[in-house]
């Protein structure tokens, strides 16, 4: 009897911590924004960009299945710590339909700015259906260029003595970083956006040094304790979330995610980057 009586409280205990951590995983820990504060010392930074703050924000994921009014107060959360500069990493829609544009003027309404500037790189989401859809990309690039985002596909862009260089996505039908890199000046301060880490590992950099902003991963979403995340969408499993030296002269760092495409988090907040400028 007492052996039948600790089976079925174990059963009991089993299935509430179950419950709850289900209830947690869907309802709680995607909505816990973390600020997460880094360094980032930066080779040739003018003297009067020092101190300054830099926020990355990735991975909106707005689309049939988001809450608009978390992204909006997320955004006036980071409003507060008046960036110098603002850089989003892509992935700014879920799409299914044209719907979401109309869901991402919306929300842009709200976006966070930096008072020198504003820029952004496109994710694998942001190009439709099998990431192969150019005119989506294209719509959703002149949503962010009309609320005054500045969208890189390819390109860079120097501010106030800040240089980005942005990588269109490493899926999509538009990814030629030669097109950009072939300009890369190591003498001026550089920093470089691309969506998906794995990015990193073409044979394109032109020996640059430096920092890459990235997004992509969600940083897996679901982490159990003391495990890798079984759910990482790229090649290089090294690529998961938070800074890494790529022991060249390049230190990456993964943005865990605003947003997400499945309501579930465990052990993987969500995340808006606080950059604090530095000479390097």
């Amino acid at each position: 009897m007492k052996r039948r009586k600790f089976i079925k409280k174990s059963i009991l205990s089993t299935l509430g911590i179950t419950f709850i951590t289900g209830i947690y995983s869907w309802k709680i820990e995607p909505f816990w924004l973390e600020f997460v504060h880094k360094k980032m010392p930066i080779k040739n930074l003018p003297k009067h960009l020092q101190g300054k703050i830099l926020i990355q924000i990735s991975d909106m994921h707005v689309g049939n299945r988001f809450d608009p009014n978390y992204i909006t107060h997320s955004f006036k959360k980071a409003q507060k710590y008046n960036p110098d500069f603002v850089v989003y990493t892509g992935d700014y829609t879920t799409f299914e339909s044209p719907e979401q544009y109309e869901q991402l003027r919306e929300v842009l309404k709200n976006a966070v700015k930096g008072t020198f500037g504003t820029v952004a790189v496109l994710g694998n989401h942001d190009y439709g259906e099998n990431w192969e859809d150019a005119s989506v990309a294209a719509t959703i690039s002149q949503i962010l260029n009309e609320a005054n985002i500045t969208v890189l596909r390819n390109e860079q862009k120097e501010i106030n003595g800040l240089n980005f260089i942005g990588f269109d996505d490493y899926w999509g039908t538009n990814f030629f970083p030669e097109n950009v890199m072939s300009k890369y000046n190591e003498h001026i301060a550089n920093i470089a956006l691309c969506h998906n880490p794995d990015a990193c590992d073409e044979p394109v950099w032109n020996n640059y040094k430096g920092w890459i902003l990235a997004g992509h991963t969600h940083g897996g979403q679901i982490k159990p304790p003391f495990l890798k995340s079984p759910f990482l969408p790229v090649k290089n499993k090294r690529y998961t979330t938070g800074e890494i030296d790529l022991y060249d002269g390049r230190t990456l760092y993964i943005n865990r995610a605003l947003g997400h495409i499945r309501q579930v988090r465990f052990n993987v907040r969500p995340e808006i980057t606080i950059f604090k400028l530095e000479t390097s």
